[in-house]
């Protein structure tokens, strides 16, 4: 067998062709690679101009309307002046932190207000608005990327939606004021719906010492009417289907976030539910409708992040006072027109908060001392003229219940006692307890405002703690509530003299009552300001005072029991209109429980 050690001549053509067209081909390839490259190059370069800040934080997957996803960066914008620090992130194109500069955030650990007061941190609030496509699926502008471009307190977010532009323009102003407006382009083409959907989730952080307090105080508040009606929902749901909210707030004890639509929403619902424990108090969600214009969203909105601070709330003019929650109707006036200016002069002096109350205390005895020392001097009387009713009650132990009534009623008229006389300054009492109820936990010029031994006047003092829990009363006693429970019982038992025992069986004994009050009393005070019980210490102690003074300077008993027995041996003193009504209303009742026995016996029978 012959071997081929070489290549012919045809093998040699062969060759050199293959060699050409292998040749052109990687050059081919190569050249259409390079170009696509870069091109690819140039597309990633305008992607990475079109991003105003370079700080990635995490990757993340966005969902458009075609379903595509793509991964890219999360950034935060900072925007700030001197009420509010801002952080705005891409992410949504939502605010996600909120920082008061000027104000404090109570600290578990120090027992101070001094941590970080942060309404929006961490993901604790959420929103967006949803918009219904064309077939019938819903988007969210919180699952969109936005791109930011910033110019001083002006951020504008910017994000492509299947070919729809969505922009949040954010202008940070003063008094916690942020504006928010809203711009789409091409929106029209993606959606079927007249309306969009602005969902707020948001869970509410502590920042109160006392989380019962400001759990209570922690609500959903609105304005309707054109910013003439008000109403709040402190339950789990609302449900506004007919009015438009001017605005919503989410309101704390003493901190509020509000958010005002340009026009409204409508078809309004929420639902809050209680956290127990942890930093967050309550989980709330919102879900409100916005008018679309020729199926685009271009409408200006206001975020506002303030303190319930009554002037600050007047200036806007748009019932924001209303979120300060002084009480309904006169209750609120006597707070407004009346405590609140009063406390904010004695301030202005230079005095403590405490001793500010003790001065606010004094003049409110002032005014009320003409009724009070009516009441006081009655109450005095009554257990001076304590013999002659015991009297009576012994005489008539045996005769009917009515019978021994009356003559009691007219051993009151012969030492000239009227016993109604003390219902006035009772009556009057009431607005004012329960107005200084609502002015000492919502005065913020009273928070973080200590006085001896309580750190807070608009929160308990808890220097005695207890290792166990008590029922109503917690894991502490406030040495504010203690004082101002044994000045009340020691008030009560300075008065008591004047109550009658019951004279009925199965009546009540208003003694065992009287006394039991004071100590009830000390479960409400235990959890509540301790600037509420510092005023009704000082009030009682000067009622006892008042007592003290009207016993051994004004009143003579010698005279009164002499004035008494006179008064005996008179005719009986013409009746008053109102002690004749009583006398008719008893004979009347006693008529009826006469024939009441009858009827009884006479079934027996």
């Amino acid at each position: 067998m012959q071997q081929n050690n070489g290549l012919d001549k045809n093998q040699l053509i062969s060759f050199a062709l293959f060699s050409l067209i292998l040749i052109g081909a990687m050059f081919y390839f190569q050249n259409k690679q390079a170009k696509e490259q870069a091109l690819l190059d140039a597309q990633n370069k305008a992607k990475t101009t079109q991003t105003a800040v370079q700080n990635a934080t995490k990757p993340a997957l966005v969902t458009n309307l075609n379903d595509s996803v793509k991964t890219t960066s999360i950034q935060q914008v900072q925007l700030k002046n001197k009420e509010l620090s801002l952080g705005i992130s891409t992410l949504g194109g939502q605010i996600t932190t909120v920082q008061l500069n000027e104000y404090k955030a109570y600290n578990k650990n120090t027992d101070k207000n001094d941590k970080e007061l942060l309404i929006f941190d961490k993901n604790n609030s959420s929103y967006g608005f949803q918009f219904k496509d064309k077939t019938g699926k819903t988007f969210n502008t919180k699952d969109l990327v936005f791109t930011p471009i910033q110019n001083g307190n002006t951020v504008t977010m910017q994000a492509n939606a299947n070919g729809a532009i969505i922009q949040f323009i954010y202008t940070l102003l003063d008094k916690y004021t942020v504006d928010f407006n809203v711009k789409t382009q091409g929106l029209s083409r993606l959606v079927s719906d007249s309306k969009a959907d602005f969902v707020w989730d948001y869970n509410v952080r502590e920042m109160e010492k006392g989380r019962a307090q400001e759990q209570t105080h922690t609500e959903f508040n609105y304005s309707f009417d054109d910013y003439k009606s008000f109403d709040y929902d402190g339950r789990t749901t609302m449900d506004e289907p007919d009015e438009t909210l001017n605005w919503l707030a989410v309101k704390q004890q003493f901190f509020s976030a509000v958010i005002e639509p340009q026009h409204g929403f409508k078809n309004s619902k929420g639902s809050q539910e209680m956290i127990e424990e942890g930093e967050f108090l309550k989980k709330f969600n919102f879900n409100g409708q916005v008018d679309l214009a020729g199926n685009e969203l271009n409408q200006d909105f206001k975020w506002y992040f303030m303190p319930l601070d009554l002037p600050l709330l007047k200036s806007y003019n748009k019932n924001f006072d209303e979120l300060l929650p002084l009480g309904w109707s006169f209750i609120g006036s006597l707070n407004r027109w009346f405590f609140i200016p009063m406390y904010n002069l004695i301030s202005s002096w230079g005095l403590a908060a405490g001793w500010v109350i003790f001065l606010m205390t004094i003049i409110v005895k002032i005014i009320l001392s003409p009724v009070m020392f009516k009441q006081h001097k009655l109450s005095a009387m009554m257990k001076v003229i304590r013999p002659e009713i015991d009297e009576v009650n012994a005489k008539f132990k045996d005769a009917d219940p009515m019978k021994k009534q009356q003559e009691t009623m007219a051993i009151y008229r012969k030492a000239g006692v009227n016993q109604m006389a003390g219902c006035l300054p009772a009556l009057l009492q009431i607005p004012i307890f329960y107005a200084l109820f609502r002015f000492f936990p919502n005065m913020i010029d009273l928070r973080g405002k200590s006085f001896w031994f309580a750190k807070d006047l608009t929160a308990y003092d808890d220097v005695i703690k207890l290792p166990f829990n008590i029922p109503f009363l917690g894991e502490h006693l406030s040495i504010f509530a203690i004082a101002c429970t044994v000045v009340i019982l020691i008030y009560t038992v300075m008065t008591s003299g004047n109550i009658q025992q019951p004279q009925q069986e199965g009546m009540p004994n208003m003694k065992v009552l009287m006394y039991i009050f004071p100590i009830t009393f000390l479960f409400f005070l235990n959890t509540s300001a301790s600037g509420l019980s510092w005023y009704y210490f000082v009030s009682n102690a000067i009622n006892i005072l008042i007592i003290l003074v009207i016993k051994y300077w004004i009143l003579d008993e010698e005279k009164i029991h002499a004035q008494i027995q006179a008064n005996k041996q008179k005719e009986p003193k013409k009746e008053g209109k109102f002690q004749k009504r009583m006398r008719e209303m008893m004979e009347k009742a006693q008529e009826q429980q006469k024939l009441q026995q009858q009827q009884q016996t006479d079934k027996k029978k």
